[in-house]
Formats: C-alpha cells, structure tokens, sequence
C-alpha cells in the first residue's frame, strides 16, 4: 500500500473542493491510501510528512502566490529541509483562483521550488487539453492548459462547488495519474 498526502489550505472552500476530487482519483486506484490534511493543522507536526511516499500540495493564489497558511506551513519545514527527510518522495501541486490566468503559475513555481529544496521529485500535469480534440470548453479536462500543476479556476465570490465541469475532471484524472505515477516508481504495476 502506497500512502500519499494531498495538503492543502482552503480561504473560502473552493480549494478544499478541488483537493477533495484529487484525493478521489488518487484513491480510486488499487494499493493507494489517500489522507486529506489541512497545511494550517500540519505545520505543527511536520514530521507526518515522512511517513507518505508521495505529496500533492495545494493552495489558492492569492496575489501570485500561496496563501498566508500555506506558506506557514512551508516555512514550518525547515527541520525536515536540514536533513533532507523528504529527500525522494513524488510530489505535485494544484492552486485555484477567481480568474483563468490569476497568476496561478507563479503558485505552482512556488511549491516547485519548495519541493526541489527538500529533494522531491516533482509531476506535473500529464492531461492533454481536450478542447483541442473537439470537447466543450467547459467541460475539456486541462481546459486552462497547465503543464506545471493543476489549474482550477471559480468565480469570484462563487460557492465553493461553483466549477466548471472539466476542472472537476481534471482534478480526479490529476490525482489518477499521480498514483499511477507513484506506483510504477514503486516498481509495482499501474
């Protein structure tokens, strides 16, 4: 069984949404057990990191970046940063805002960066854009074209579940792929 962790930190539920739909697909896959932690409640016990084999972050972008907690979590690993504890462990990342670019690149290199300071290895985004191959706007998987991470994206002031169907896609084929990926790293069958 291969244990991964999907972090994240949610302003106004809409990321915890999307984390929830990446948790879903990576579960759906045999060998894998999924834990949805809050990056807020974790940067307290950091240590709980090392005991996944693989780690998607999450957070909204807020004026370019990661959110305040989000980034308190970060910083919170610095311990684990001295002796390289999370040293091999496959990581990705996701982030959403209010508008289709809102920055949300510049998050995703923010927790590219942070993974590549522990040593991780990092995933991106595997999904061809099907609005290329005939599929509705809206309902394309990787609509908003992201190579980096996953990219979700909900309008302003919008409930939490306010997303267009392909982000709902993409986020359960985002966390498919990456257990796919964590288990032939592991050297078992996908």
């Amino acid at each position: 069984m291969k244990r991964l962790a999907v972090i994240y930190h949610s302003g106004h539920g809409h990321t915890a949404h999307i984390a929830g739909h990446v948790a879903e697909g990576a579960g759906s896959r045999e060998g894998i057990g999924v834990d949805l932690l809050l990056a807020q409640d974790l940067a307290q016990e950091t240590h709980r990191l090392c005991d996944y084999d693989g780690i998607i972050l999450g957070s909204p972008t807020y004026l370019g970046g990661v959110s305040g907690p989000f980034k308190g979590f970060m910083d919170a690993t610095g311990p684990l940063w001295r002796t390289q504890k999370l040293k091999g462990k496959l990581a990705a990342g996701f982030t959403v805002s209010s508008l289709p670019a809102g920055d949300k690149q510049s998050t995703l290199l923010s927790m590219f960066t942070f993974c590549m300071q522990h040593g991780m290895l990092w995933l991106g985004n595997q999904i061809l854009p099907e609005q290329h191959a005939g599929v509705p706007y809206d309902e394309a998987a990787n609509r908003l074209g992201s190579w980096s991470g996953l990219m979700a994206q909900a309008g302003h002031a919008s409930p939490p579940d306010a997303f267009p169907p392909g982000d709902i896609k993409t986020a359960r084929l985002f966390g498919r792929q990456f257990a796919a990926t964590l288990q032939r790293l592991a050297g078992e069958r996908p």
